[in-house]
């Protein structure tokens, strides 16, 4: 049974609330200081518009999070119910993670607004499951003894704070160091080709310009 198409009206409100969310990602993640209006600029859309569906800016930056919560947890679950080989389950977890972006949330909005109790909970669930998959791998003798999962955490804390280039370029250079990482972290030592060239000097340069 298929799901019965919106209303021009429900259908727009749909479109709005996606601008919405990804000018709020873009916009806080770069300063999270930024007043809710320059979500609205971002977006297109009107201050009106954008108050009807959220009430304030913490109630944005609520939403924000708990939208990268649920998406760590899909990663996680995800991994969990691969039968395949256990290094590999946790190696996509990983990529997926990376891939959702999830933390460059973390690193921009820790401690900028009071969590909800169903942030709370997601957030234990989260930290569950990143726990269980990790114990699965340890168990299998398959990652470097001594890791821990809050290097896990830490790791993917500095692969989102690399931001070289455009947004493809961005993603394929955290999954060119997410390679030379998973080989790190694999035993036996891992040789997995690197996705993507190294940085050029221009790249790294670019980031002094003030243009």
């Amino acid at each position: 049974m298929t799901a019965a198409p919106m209303s021009g009206r429900k259908a727009q409100a749909a479109r709005n609330d996606e601008l919405i969310l990804a000018a709020a990602r873009a916009v806080f993640t770069a300063d999270p200081s930024a007043p809710i209006s320059a979500v609205a600029d971002k977006a297109g859309v009107g201050i009106s518009a954008l108050y009807r569906r959220y009430g304030s800016k913490e109630a944005l930056l609520q939403k924000l999070c708990g939208d990268g919560l649920k998406l760590y947890i899909v990663a996680a679950e995800r991994a969990l119910a691969s039968t395949g080989d256990p290094w590999e389950a946790f190696a996509q977890f990983m990529k997926d993670v990376v891939d959702y972006d999830t933390n460059s949330l973390t690193i921009a909005l820790a401690g900028t607004f009071q969590p909800t109790e169903e942030l709370y909970q997601d957030a234990t669930r989260s930290g569950m499951l990143g726990a269980e998959l990790f114990a699965r791998v340890s168990a299998a003798g398959v990652i470097r003894p001594g890791v821990t999962m809050e290097d896990i955490s830490v790791i993917f804390e500095q692969l989102a704070s690399i931001k070289l280039g455009d947004e493809d370029r961005i993603v394929q250079l955290r999954h060119r160091y997410l390679a030379l990482l998973l080989d790190a972290l694999h035993m036996p030592p891992g040789t997995s080709e690197l996705p993507g060239p190294a940085p050029t000097e221009a790249e790294l340069r670019q980031r002094w310009s003030s243009s």
